[in-house]
């Protein structure tokens, strides 16, 4: 009787743990239709992330001699955006070819360490504008102005060498690696195993790449705009401010809808893989686990971001609007304009209105005495 039991709990231990639902037959697997569709959006983004970046550096050179403090950030972040864009085709090559990754081990280091410095540049760039939106609008301080350009030209070149710090496990570890399952060469993290090292390198690369990169700046800017949108709803600000807010709010809303899914995904991993053993990792479909697509879906999604900053900037910022399109006309815009703020950012823009009056009464005062001797 007692052997009957163990004979049936066998039965129904291994019936439960193994799901015939996740069966896949082979010939309903196409992995080649996939990677093809992955290489044509990758290529989409990269035409129009060309096409609208160009553009805003195109502008920002027009503006060089009057560049002010809202010039500075859009130009770090168009710049980190560019180079997201450079290494896309790699990836679209990896997802059509079937070898996979055929650039070798240097170009993948490169590949990986530029997508995270993208993505570190831009939530630390936007955190230092929501900071400042936060100093002025709720505490009436100006952290960025003109005056001080030094001060943000710092601040940029902070983020930059800190994105640079924070990339080093994954300069180290991203390696150009074989699937053992006879798959393709595939661009990825090769962490020694935590059984084979006293230090668990890939728990510690995660926890920073969650913490520092990413929970303190969310926590940072949510702080931030919770009490901007406060003190918009209790006071009465001008329309300037809330314009500011409106654009500097699309520009993080759209940020954490691209990256933020593939965040949660990398976490899921994190932890997931802590408490799976290395051999049940390599069950899945097509050669990959559901886990190791929505990676792979997830970080598309982040590329596109590189893409659609110009987009908004074209679709919020009348001024920017007005710029490009007599530009793509061949029109040279008014000389005043060349001072005025393209983006409505607000970024150090408040002490902009005294001097920009001086300037403009010097233009017009010569032709207030015309008009005056004619009459």
């Amino acid at each position: 009787m007692t052997n009957m039991d163990l004979y049936l709990g066998g039965i129904f231990v291994q019936n439960s743990t193994y799901d015939y639902g996740d069966y896949v037959y082979e010939e309903d697997c196409k992995p080649e239709s996939r990677g093809h569709l992955e290489a044509v959006l990758y290529s989409l983004a990269l035409v129009v992330g060309l096409l609208g970046n160009g553009l805003l550096l195109v502008v920002l050179a027009q503006r060089r001699r009057t560049w002010s403090v809202t010039d500075t950030f859009i130009l770090h972040l168009g710049v980190a955006d560019c180079l997201l864009l450079i290494t896309l085709p790699f990836w679209a090559a990896q997802a059509a070819q079937d070898q996979g990754w055929s650039f070798g081990t240097p170009f993948c280091k490169a590949a990986g360490a530029i997508f995270n410095i993208n993505f570190y540049c831009g939530i630390f760039l936007l955190a230092c504008i929501s900071l400042d939106r936060y100093l002025s609008i709720v505490h009436a301080v100006q952290l960025y102005s003109r005056r001080k350009p030094r001060l943000v030209h710092i601040s940029c070149l902070s983020v930059w060498l800190i994105s640079l710090l924070l990339i080093i496990p994954d300069y180290i570890s991203l390696e150009a690696v074989k699937n053992a399952r006879q798959g393709p060469t595939v661009c990825t993290h090769n962490y020694p195993h935590a059984s084979q090292s006293v230090f668990d390198w890939r728990l510690a690369s995660r926890l920073l790449y969650h913490i520092v990169g990413f929970l303190l700046p969310s926590a940072v800017m949510l702080f931030c705009y919770s009490c901007i949108l406060l003190r918009l709803q209790r006071g009465s600000q001008g329309l300037q401010k809330q314009r500011a807010v409106r654009v500097i709010l699309a520009l993080v809303v759209v940020f954490f809808l691209c990256w933020t899914p593939y965040n949660i995904t990398l976490m899921v991993d994190t932890f997931q893989s802590n408490y799976k053993a290395p051999e049940e990792s390599a069950d899945g479909v097509c050669g990959k686990t559901s886990l190791e697509t929505a990676l792979m879906v997830t970080s598309a999604l982040g590329c596109f971001h590189a893409c659609l900053n110009p987009l908004l900037y074209l679709g919020l910022c009348r001024n920017f609007r007005k710029r490009v399109l007599e530009m793509l006309r061949c029109v040279r815009g008014a000389q005043a304009d060349s001072r005025c703020s393209l983006w409505e950012l607000g970024v150090g823009e408040e002490a902009l209105p005294a001097h920009e009056k001086v300037v403009l009464n010097q233009m017009t005062k010569p032709e207030h005495q015309v008009q005056s001797s004619q009459s």
